[in-house]
């Protein structure tokens, strides 16, 4: 068992999900009866989510408390690329959605409360801030877990001996190393969740929605293959594909099949470690990109209420959809404090241009039915880019010290 058990680890991760991927569309395919097998997905995803807040809060902490000094600006620069790569998300999603137009038929509405406004959804995202810590963590409110691991992260870091910054070290080590193993059981989680999706949808979606789904994951792949590349270009002044498809294997890949960018913190901070970056730095840049770094979020508000407005007949003028692009990219950074995610934000972009809240409201409805490719994309590039700008905007640090940057 302990040879099996060491040439399992040894064999390279990708490789076993590739795997594990192959056999969940084999068993959904061809033996949907075998229901049980979906139980690993179900594990996995939840034994990340768990994992997870702990490791944000412990990390965070250790980090601040033994930091050094010079990693401020390079916060900066990270949350600029964030914001950057959300608004021209949302600006090309425009672009897409209007050289070509979707309509599709409006039958199904949604039951679900949705944020009036900007007003709204800031007010939420304020209200997580200062929630109660231990809630946060049990609630997985990363806006609230950041926030406190940040204070508790200073205030030690003024007050806290050697002693306990180094037991601080040692329990954030303690709790990576648990996340190393639950990351090792990635090929069975990932049958599991890919089995499920199979027997549960098959390909109906595609036949309904088919045209809608083009142009939602052909935004995506245009930002996370032309438009985020270019703005790693231009920062490093290398070929940044070598670093894109990377991000996109060790991280999108995993994002992809779990659809939860909180389920994906871990595996993002492993990759930041195998590329070596600060762990002050990249501890905090990793939650920080998984609550403001919402490019996939930002295409999908912009694309489906234009779809609504196109559905409905109401006439969008260009100049107004530009300017969705800014209300998209505002409302997808407040979009984890609100029920739902970006989904329920579609009827605060469709109040901007006009379609009544009844029509919104079922474009809500026709998300949640695509919601297992859109949401598996989004959250795929969303992820991925989170480790991207992370890496670049360290890399663009060392470049100026005439380091060796290599991917």
């Amino acid at each position: 068992m302990k040879k099996l058990v060491t040439r399992y680890v040894e064999t390279p991760l990708i490789l076993r999900i590739v795997i594990g991927l192959a056999i969940g569309i084999v068993l959904g395919l061809a033996l949907p009866s075998f229901s049980f097998v979906s139980i690993f997905g179900s594990i996995f995803v939840g034994a990340l989510k768990s994992i997870a807040p702990i490791l944000v809060f412990v990390l965070v902490i250790a980090s601040l408390a033994s930091a050094g000094s010079g990693i401020g600006k390079r916060f900066g620069t990270v949350i600029f690329y964030y914001m950057l790569s959300t608004f021209l998300a949302a600006f090309f999603a425009v672009v897409l959605t209007f050289l070509f137009p979707v309509k599709i038929p409006l039958t199904q509405a949604v039951e679900q409360a949705a944020p009036s406004g900007l007003g709204e959804v800031f007010t939420t995202l304020l209200n997580n801030i200062v929630a109660n810590p231990v809630a946060s963590i049990i609630n997985a409110n990363y806006v609230g877990i950041l926030s406190w691991a940040i204070v508790f992260g200073l205030a030690l870091r003024g007050c806290a001996s050697q002693a306990t910054k180094n037991m601080l070290t040692e329990l954030s080590n303690a709790v990576s190393k648990a996340v190393a193993w639950v990351i090792q059981l990635a090929p069975f989680g990932i049958m599991g969740l890919v089995f499920g999706s199979v027997n549960e949808y098959g390909l109906e979606i595609f036949r309904t929605y088919g045209k809608l789904l083009l142009v939602l994951v052909g935004c995506m792949l245009l930002v996370a293959l032309v438009v985020d590349p270019l703005i790693v270009a231009v920062s490093l002044k290398r070929n940044p594909y070598p670093l894109v498809f990377r991000c996109l294997k060790e991280s999108g890949l995993t994002a992809f099949f779990t659809r939860s960018s909180a389920a994906n913190i871990p595996v993002n901070m492993e990759l930041c470690e195998k590329l070596g970056l600060d762990k002050e730095y990249y501890s905090v840049a990793i939650p920080l990109g998984s609550t403001i770094n919402m490019d996939g979020a930002a295409i999908t508000i912009t694309v489906m209420a234009l779809t609504a407005a196109f559905s409905s007949g109401v006439q969008v003028n260009f100049v107004i959809a530009v300017i969705l692009s800014f209300v998209a990219t505002l409302g997808a950074c407040g979009a984890s404090g609100v029920a739902g995610g970006s989904l329920l934000l579609i009827p605060m972009a469709c109040s901007l241009l006009g379609v009544s809240q009844d029509i919104a409201m079922q474009m809500v409805g026709v998300g949640f039915i695509i919601g297992v490719v859109q949401d598996s994309v989004e959250t795929a590039i969303n992820s991925a880019g989170d480790v991207m700008f992370a890496a670049t905007a360290e890399f663009r640090d060392w470049l100026k010290e005439g380091k060796e940057v290599k991917f």
